[in-house]
C-alpha cells in the first residue's frame, strides 16, 4: 500500500508500505477512506531532526472494516468507522471513567509498528474499544464532518467542557486554527452567550463568526488582553480555551480569564512553565485540560452532525489525493490552507 512518511523538517514522502495485517485477535483492518493533516503534525515538519529512515505519520481517519480478529465484538467486514486519535480497549479504569487518552492497553498511531492514519489502510489494534461504527455509508457528503470526531471537533469540545462552559457563560477561545474553531462551535453548542475569538486571519475569524463568535479581537499580547477585558466590562471571561500552545498564547489565556475562571489549554505545549505566580493564586484561577479522550465523545456529539446541527467538517478548506500529501504539509505550514483533507 502507500502510505505518507516523515524524514525530517518539510521532508514528507509518499511511499510503498507494508500492507498492514491482523496481529492479535482484537485487531481490525480499516481502509481508509478519509484522512486528514493535524495542526499538530505541523510540529514535527518544522523541526524534526533528518533520518535516513523515516516514519510513519497521521492520527485521524475514517475508513471500512475490511477484516476483524476472532476477538473483535460489534464490528463487520463493511462497516464504516471513525477512530479516535488514539487507540484503547474501552475497558481499563481510565477507560471507563472517560480518560481513554491514558488507557492501560492503549497506545498512539504510527508508534511502536502501529500504522499511521496518512495511508491507504491501518492495522487498528484494540478494535472494540477503539472504533465507532457510523451508520452512513462510503460515499456520504457527511464523511468530512464525521472525521473531525477522529480529534479535532472532540478536542474543542473537550477545551470547553473543561473549562466549565454551559449556558450564559463567557468564553475566550485563544487561536483561530482548526481547534480554536472547532471550541468555538463546540461553545456554541452548549450554550456560551458570550464568545471572543482572538485571530488574525480573516478568512478563519469570518469562519469562526459563522461557527458563533460574537466578538473577534485581531490585536496580540498586552493590546489583545485589553480589548478582550473591554468587550467584557473589565473583567475578562470566565472561560477561556488555549488552541495555540505556546508561551505568548498562554499568557494571553491567563491575562483574559476572569477572577475565579478556568483556562483550558489545548494547544500541544511548545513550552515547559506557565506563568502561574502568587496574583493567579489570588485570583483563583484554575489550570485544566490536556489532550482530549475522543472515544469518550463521539457518541454524544455524532447526533448533532448527522442531523446537520453542527457542521464541523467546514475548517477542511482544501482536498488533496495522497501523492498530494507533501503539498498539503507545505500549505498548511505556509498558512495557505487552514486544514487539509486527505482522500486516498
Amino acid at each position: 500500500m502507500r502510505a505518507t512518511l516523515i524524514y525530517g523538517a518539510g521532508d514528507v514522502r509518499v511511499e510503498d508500505a507494508p500492507d498492514p495485517q491482523l496481529h492479535d485477535p482484537t485487531d481490525a483492518l480499516v481502509r481508509v477512506l478519509r484522512a486528514c493533516i493535524c495542526g499538530s503534525d505541523l510540529w514535527p515538519y518544522g523541526s524534526r531532526a533528518p533520518t535516513e529512515q523515516g516514519d510513519r505519520i497521521g492520527h485521524e481517519f475514517l475508513g471500512v472494516v475490511e477484516e476483524v480478529g476472532s476477538d473483535v465484538a460489534g464490528l463487520a467486514a463493511g462497516d464504516v468507522v471513525v477512530a479516535p486519535f488514539v487507540w484503547s480497549d474501552g475497558t481499563c479504569d481510565f477507560c471507563t471513567q472517560g480518560l481513554h487518552t491514558s488507557c492501560r492497553h492503549g497506545g498512539q498511531w504510527a508508534r511502536d509498528g502501529v500504522d499511521g492514519g496518512q495511508g491507504e489502510a491501518v492495522r487498528v489494534p484494540q478494535a472494540t474499544g477503539t472504533l465507532v461504527k457510523l451508520p452512513v455509508g462510503e460515499d456520504s457528503p457527511l464523511l468530512p464532518s464525521l472525521l473531525t470526531l477522529s480529534d479535532v471537533f472532540c478536542t474543542g469540545h473537550h477545551g470547553v467542557v473543561t473549562a466549565r462552559v454551559e449556558k450564559g457563560t463567557s468564553v475566550t477561545v485563544v487561536g483561530d486554527g482548526a481547534v480554536g474553531l472547532s471550541a468555538v462551535l463546540a461553545a456554541r453548542r452548549l450554550g456560551a452567550e458570550q464568545i471572543v475569538l482572538m485571530g488574525r486571519h480573516g478568512d478563519r475569524t469570518e469562519l469562526g463568526r459563522e461557527f458563533g463568535a460574537t466578538d473577534v479581537v485581531t490585536e496580540r499580547g498586552a493590546e489583545g488582553m485589553e480589548k478582550v477585558r473591554e468587550l467584557t466590562g473589565g473583567d475578562g471571561t470566565r472561560a477561556v480555551v488555549e488552541c495555540v500552545g505556546t508561551e505568548q498564547s498562554m499568557a494571553t489565556a491567563l491575562g483574559v480569564v476572569r477572577d475565579g475562571g478556568t483556562v483550558s489549554r489545548l494547544g500541544v505545549s511548545q513550552y515547559t512553565q506557565v506563568p502561574m505566580g502568587f496574583d493567579t493564586l489570588l485570583r483563583n484561577i484554575t489550570l485544566t485540560g490536556g489532550a482530549a479522550p475522543a472515544r469518550a465523545y463521539i457518541e454524544e456529539l455524532l447526533p448533532d452532525v448527522l442531523e446537520g446541527r453542527v457542521e464541523p467538517g467546514r475548517v477542511f478548506d482544501r482536498t488533496v489525493g495522497l501523492d498530494e500529501v507533501p503539498g498539503g504539509y507545505r500549505a498548511m505550514a505556509d498558512r495557505d490552507a487552514l486544514k487539509v483533507l486527505i482522500r486516498p
